[in-house]
């Protein structure tokens, strides 16, 4: 192994983690690290509580959910194929927050650093 191939010093690995927590510490990543989680946290509950209702339904509402809706079809299996929708919706919605709000601004703080990072670099 020739001295070319051997790994940079100590001291970069130092230097880039010290960036990354001057990164995390920035108003700007703050404030993304904020709308993610007042999106996420809330269409979470959201989402569990109508999960945990539907399995209470089928737990202790047997009529209710044996109720004929049109033909063979009854609520429980409306409901149950109302998860997988509401999945699919929660996953659709997320995409566009994410598209609208969140990319824009971690795009902004990674151009912003980045070029903090090639400006300073000698």
């Amino acid at each position: 192994m020739s001295d070319t191939d051997l790994p940079p010093a100590a001291s970069a690995p130092a230097a880039s983690g010290q960036r990354y927590i001057e990164v995390q510490a920035s108003p700007e990543f703050q404030e993304l690290r904020n709308r993610l989680r007042r999106f996420v946290f809330p269409m979470t509950a959201v989402f569990l509580l109508w999960y945990f209702l539907y399995v209470l339904l089928g737990a202790f509402a047997h009529d209710f959910m044996a109720t004929k809706v049109w033909g063979d079809i009854n609520v429980g299996l409306l409901i149950g194929l109302g998860q997988f929708v509401t999945t699919f919706l929660i996953a659709f919605i997320y995409v566009r927050f994410a598209n609208r709000e969140l990319d824009p601004r971690a795009e902004a703080i990674r151009t912003e650093w980045e070029g903090d990072v090639e400006g300073g670099a000698a």
